[in-house]
């Protein structure tokens, strides 16, 4: 029987099956991993903190040397952007969390526990979710405080959320691959060289048109490129197109995408955890 609480599922029959236990104990490391949250509020300002210090500065200060394609308030085509950049940097909390964990011993612990061997991946990739949605929340509250604003429906609106969280969601696997990978605290700050490069060089700021031709070719095809434009038009804000497949095919390629890298990451980070004791 499992050694965790299980507090969480109540009304549980006295007998249980292996899909009920890997519930129960991802449930467990979620609510551990927002007990720690709770327990540390300076990272909390951080982590909540920082999509708003990022939405002010690029809207206020950078904001005035950038143009909306079609000319009209650039905040209108700055905020997706900003929106799907944060989806996107949030891989980097998932591998610093995570080798913080396997630094500290709480892999080893976990793996030593009579807990399910998936609770411990599935958990921090269900906690990081929960965490992105606060930011997304965030994002938009100050956006909207900005002068922001959609010109479609709610579902058209809640439908940009929700590939932007599935852009999240599939770099969460990113992420806790790279966190265990890497070997110290140190090297996952590194990360950061990875990490720009991958967001800027995208539709985030401005059109890949505006780019050099063989950058602006890759800028069209990163994954963030192909969620931001997706959001842009599913909010009614400004699109920038050049007419490309790729760009034409946004909504298509902002669930296409996620589903390919959560298909390729996703085993490898469950695999590589599987092989951490061996």
């Amino acid at each position: 029987m499992s050694a965790v609480d299980t507090a969480g599922l109540p009304g549980a029959p006295a007998t249980h099956g292996r899909a009920y236990w890997a519930v129960a104990d991802c449930w467990n490391v979620v609510r551990r991993g927002l007990t720690y949250y709770q327990r540390q509020p300076v990272l909390i300002a951080w982590q909540l903190g920082f999509p708003i210090i990022s939405v002010l500065l690029y809207g206020y200060v950078f904001g005035g040397a950038m143009k909306s394609p079609d000319g009209g308030s650039v905040r209108d085509f700055l905020m997706p952007g900003m929106f799907a950049m944060t989806m996107a940097f949030g891989f980097m909390n998932t591998a610093i969390a995570v080798v913080t964990d396997v630094a500290k011993g709480v892999v080893d612990r976990f793996r030593s526990m009579p807990m399910a061997p998936s609770a411990v991946v599935t958990g921090r990739g269900v906690n990081d979710l929960i965490v992105a949605c606060a930011e997304l929340a965030i994002l938009a509250a100050t956006a909207f405080a900005m002068g922001w604003r959609t010109d479609s429906g709610l579902a058209a609106s809640l439908g940009a959320f929700g590939l932007l969280l599935l852009l999240r969601f599939c770099l969460i696997w990113v992420g806790i691959l790279l966190g265990l990978l890497v070997p110290s605290q140190e090297a996952a700050g590194g990360l950061y060289a990875v990490a720009f490069p991958l967001t800027m060089i995208s539709s985030v700021f401005v059109p890949p048109s505006t780019m050099p031709d063989w950058l602006g070719t890759v800028a069209e095809w990163n994954p963030i490129s192909s969620t931001a434009t997706a959001a842009r038009e599913l909010f009614g804000n400004p699109v920038a197109s050049d007419g490309s497949w790729i760009q034409e095919n946004a909504l298509l390629m902002a669930v296409v995408w996620p589903l390919v890298i959560t298909a390729v990451f996703a085993p490898l980070a469950v695999r590589r955890f599987q092989r951490l004791s061996r």
